[in-house]
């Protein structure tokens, strides 16, 4: 017998196929999330810092009658319904759009808003109530309209 078929590859030699692919996969994937995903981000971390955002904008709900009538008292936003919705920067940070779930003691609903930052205070101009339940009285509250 040939002492040659016997003789082992090295480690190198048997695990460079999968070893290489996986490097490749794992840069492709970090390019994606740094690429893509990046914007996203940074605007919900901007969001979860700013809790003047939608507690001003909360407020404002809280007066309508309407909204309460239908879904009751409004629970105080957590950091979560933040991380849940959908939150858009422009504008050097100055003007944002965002959509946010509140939770009433009757019903849900979204809140949906548009507002331009002005000496460091939100200025909302717009802010409306998608209700959600009870089913029955599904409807859009325009709170402030543009």
């Amino acid at each position: 017998m040939n002492t040659a078929e016997f003789k082992r590859k090295s480690w190198w030699q048997r695990h460079r196929k999968w070893l290489i692919s996986s490097i490749f996969t794992i840069l492709g994937l970090i390019a994606i999330f740094n690429l893509g995903m990046s914007p996203t981000a940074a605007n919900i971390t901007k969001a979860y810092t700013d809790t003047a955002l939608y507690k001003d904008a909360l407020a404002k709900v809280r007066e309508n009658d309407s909204v309460i009538a239908i879904i009751g008292t409004i629970e105080p936003i957590n950091k979560l319904a933040i991380l849940e919705g959908a939150v858009e920067y422009a504008k050097d940070n100055s003007y944002v759009r965002s959509s946010i779930r509140i939770i009433g003691s009757k019903g849900k609903a979204r809140m949906d808003f548009k507002a331009d930052k002005l000496n460091n205070y939100w200025n909302y101009t717009r802010i409306q109530v998608r209700i959600k339940q009870p089913k029955d009285k599904q409807q859009t509250i325009v709170i402030v309209s543009e």
